[in-house]
């Protein structure tokens, strides 16, 4: 009679985990097999099929799903003792860790020479140090936690139509691009090549800006667009017109937009109520993250305005415009995979640790 066959039950959370250990590209090689062992395992793949993909010996593989099943993550670390013996005192490596998240006098943050200085280690230890634990005091996220009574109302109605779109129905986002500036660099820059990167001078000749009206089709990922010298609410509304002429005829239209001005002005509420398949869906006050139009923007931004050089306005429309027939030419779907409640409950404990009350 064979061994019994070692099954793994894995949470979302810790899964999750594995996953980031797998495919991180900062994970040391080791920790990212080990995590696909464990991953491979749990989902019914036999030994030697593992082995053949990760490259590794049965051996390995049933060390590891052993520890695993008796430590769970901490199983996947190798055990102390190993290897050559550390340097640093405990103390001072301790140091390293816990004064990092301790702004340094006159300062907002520790760089290695400065705490390597401060502890009194070599800043390639503090380094070593950082980068097996990982703290990151040079990098800062950015967060905005909505303020809108009726958030989850809002969010639940806009991540419905993403994940289940209505039937012989369009989903839009839609939102306007302000200010997009036609700037002319003072001299022309040296186009990337071999052994050095492309070049642009600081300054810059201000042409004029445009705004441009978008709205991404959920389904197949085309945008309709529309340039305009303002964002007033007329500009807002010439633009619906142009997705009424622009979509099939007797087809509903789910519009997604913020809470900006324009979107909510007495006409621009009115003109719904004369179009009947026209239905406004308003994302929460500071959650413009929802609205899959501004992943395009970011987009639009990176690939033809940041880095271009225009002599006028015009010639940043034309910029656009084409950038906009390319893409319409094979457009890229866009796909809203989170579960909802995941992200409620990951806002709901970002409000907690700034001490807010939640919303939700």
């Amino acid at each position: 009679m064979g061994r019994p066959v070692m099954r793994i039950v894995l949470d979302d959370e810790v899964r999750g985990e594995l996953i980031r250990r797998e495919r991180g590209s900062t994970t040391p090689k080791r920790d990212s097999i080990r995590a696909a062992i464990v991953l491979r395992k749990a989902d019914g793949m036999r030994q030697e099929d593992i082995a053949a993909e990760l490259q590794v010996s049965r051996v390995a593989i049933s060390k590891w799903t052993r520890r695993f099943v008796k430590q769970g993550l901490a199983g996947l670390v190798d055990e102390p003792g190993r290897g050559r013996k550390p340097s640093l005192p405990t103390e001072k490596v301790a140091a390293v860790i816990t004064r990092v998240t301790q702004p340094p006098p006159g300062g907002t943050r520790w760089s290695v020479r400065s705490m390597a200085r401060a502890v009194g280690v070599s800043p390639d230890a503090v380094h070593r140090i950082w980068r097996r634990n990982e703290p990151r005091p040079h990098r800062v996220g950015t967060f905005k936690l909505s303020t809108d009574p009726r958030f989850e109302t809002k969010f639940r109605d806009v991540i419905g139509l993403y994940l289940d779109p209505p039937e012989r129905a369009l989903v839009l986002c839609c939102d306007e691009k302000r200010q997009c500036q036609a700037l002319e660099r003072s001299q022309p820059g040296l186009p990337p090549g071999i052994g050095h990167i492309r070049t642009q001078t600081h300054d810059y000749i201000r042409h004029g800006t445009i705004t441009l009206f978008a709205a991404l089709d959920h389904l197949d990922g085309k945008i309709i667009s529309r340039t305009a010298d303002q964002h007033t609410h007329e500009d807002w509304l010439r633009f619906l017109k142009q997705i009424d002429r622009e979509t099939p005829e007797g087809t509903d239209l789910h519009l997604i937009a913020d809470n900006y001005g324009t979107h909510k002005h007495e006409r621009v509420r009115a003109w719904p109520a004369k179009h009947p398949r026209f239905h406004m869906r308003y994302t929460p006050t500071g959650s413009s993250w929802l609205n899959l139009v501004e992943r395009f923007f970011r987009d639009l931004t990176r690939d033809a305005i940041r880095e271009g050089s225009f002599t006028s306005v015009r010639e940043l429309v034309r910029t656009i415009e084409a950038c906009l027939a390319e893409r319409n030419l094979a457009p890229t779907p866009c796909r809203w995979h989170k579960d909802g409640q995941a992200i409620l409950e990951k806002i709901h404990r970002a409000r907690v640790a700034a001490g807010q009350t939640s919303v939700l």
